[in-house]
């Protein structure tokens, strides 16, 4: 073997390892003790109980850097389930900002009210949360400059739908300290395919959203694949909806959809930088 190509071999098997560090690091992490028992909480909803198995939430948590102190802004929180983790964890001390639609579709107004009702209901357990607004021209998240970590889960396609992604990126951007992280987790769509701007059927290709996270200004710092699904072919008639939980289709091909589980989902992280040139956008 000539040393050029002995060289070339080294340098392939050290990006190789670069890359394996970057998406495993993180998520290696030993949960808090104090994240376990929020996830293990016998007041969480039995119905999001069943679904850990599938979403991983002290991975993903530990992943995204959580800690019990910081300020933590989440974006849409539909049902729930994060919010009876993040609630309790974060009572203590931390500080909990919850972004809501400023609407939501009539089909999704008894899930929205359920978590009102549940959030206000319970104190003792989550804590005063403070609810802000995200979309249709309010974008202030929380006060800018102030947050140590804004979450995401399962929402980038309905804001690319509004032709508000950008701008909700910009949100978050704003409200994060200088080195915060912002986390994403999302439907990822094929890369043999060109993604669609308005991401009709849920998917969102991983490089595709980098490159918006990019262009707010924001550094990509690790990926996870503890959310991978490689038996989501991501063609289906329903697009992801057809798959659980939603299982748009009802009856029909139930057994083959409920096989297949909940969608491919990437999980990136991103960091504000410490000191950046981008100014950001004001609404």
């Amino acid at each position: 073997m000539s040393r050029p190509t002995r060289w070339r071999q080294l340098v392939q098997v050290s990006l190789l390892q670069i890359t394996w560090w970057a998406t495993t690091t993180a998520a290696a992490t030993p949960p808090d003790p104090a994240l376990l028992a929020a996830i293990h909480s016998p007041t969480r909803d039995t119905k999001f109980v069943a679904r850990d198995s599938a979403r991983h939430p002290s991975e993903e948590l530990t992943f995204f850097g959580l800690k019990a102190d910081m300020t933590v802004v989440e974006l849409w929180p539909g049902g729930g389930y994060w919010t009876e983790i993040l609630g309790p964890y974060l009572k203590p001390h931390g500080h909990y900002y919850i972004a809501l639609p400023p609407s939501v579709p009539a089909d999704e107004q008894a899930i929205s009210d359920r978590w009102k009702q549940r959030v206000q209901e319970h104190p003792e357990r989550f804590g005063a949360l403070e609810l802000t607004q995200l979309g249709q021209n309010q974008y202030a998240i929380a006060p800018a400059g102030s947050a140590d970590l804004v979450l995401t889960f399962r929402n980038i396609h309905n804001w690319m739908g509004a032709h508000e992604a950008e701008a909700v990126l910009q949100a978050a951007f704003t409200a994060l300290k200088p080195g915060g992280i912002l986390g994403v987790e999302g439907h990822r769509g094929r890369t043999d395919q060109p993604q669609d701007p308005a991401a009709e059927n849920g998917y969102v290709r991983q490089d595709y959203m980098i490159a918006l996270a990019r262009k707010a200004g924001f550094e990509f710092v690790a990926s996870s694949e503890i959310l991978a699904n490689p038996r989501d072919t991501k063609d289906w008639v329903d697009g992801v909806w057809t798959l659980p939980p939603t299982l748009s289709k009802g009856d029909v091909d139930r057994a083959r959809y409920v096989a297949v589980g909940e969608a491919d989902n990437f999980v990136l992280k991103f960091k504000k930088p410490q000191a950046s040139r981008k100014q950001p956008i004001t609404k």
